[in-house]
């Protein structure tokens, strides 16, 4: 039997930076750090967004609309020492959340590794992980992580636990193998 081969050598400093309102994401960035390591890091609001699903929605999309950026309470001292950074977020109105686009436009990722992951309703990535690149022009992005998560709107919160927690373990343990093979195409 050959060995898992290391995603992520452990000279790189790994930051894992997710926004996750039903911890869905949080999970997977969680699975995530258990399998390479590194600083896990919540993105959160200086002024959250309303526990209302419905005025949650509202909102995002008043923002998606004027392009309006919130701004964030996480604060990163320590940006420059990582090397390859993990970003992690649900899909909102098909398209990369509001606050995701605020830490990737607040912090400069140019010459690190970016790797998107996400969770959705089950519509998919939409446009997010395209959003990603370019947001991160000097940054080499490379092949991101989807997965089925809870369907706020429908009351279905944390869906990704028990045994959807199991299964989400060994897609991201599969994703992560296939990452390490991109990485060297590309080096």
């Amino acid at each position: 039997m050959r060995p898992e081969p290391e995603v992520i050598s452990s000279s790189n400093k790994i930051l894992i930076v997710y926004l996750s309102r039903t911890n869905n994401t949080k999970t997977i960035a969680e699975i995530i750090q258990s399998n390479v390591g590194g600083t896990l890091v919540a993105l959160e609001l200086q002024k959250p967004y309303p526990e209302n699903y419905q005025a949650t929605v509202r909102q995002v999309a008043e923002e998606n609309g004027s392009g309006y950026l919130p701004p964030l309470k996480t604060r990163i001292d320590s940006i420059q020492n990582y090397d390859v950074v993990f970003v992690g977020f649900p899909t909102w109105g098909m398209q990369l959340p509001p606050p995701m686009k605020s830490f990737l436009k607040q912090y400069d990722l140019s010459g690190k590794i970016v790797i998107p992951f996400n969770t959705n309703g089950g519509y998919g990535i939409g446009s997010s992980f395209q959003t990603v690149k370019e947001l991160c022009t000097n940054s080499n992005v490379l092949e991101g992580f989807t997965m089925r998560g809870g369907s706020e709107r429908d009351g279905v919160l944390l869906a990704i636990k028990d045994e959807k927690k199991r299964e989400a373990e060994g897609k991201v343990k599969e994703w992560l193998r296939s990452i390490n093979e991109l990485k060297r195409l590309i080096k």
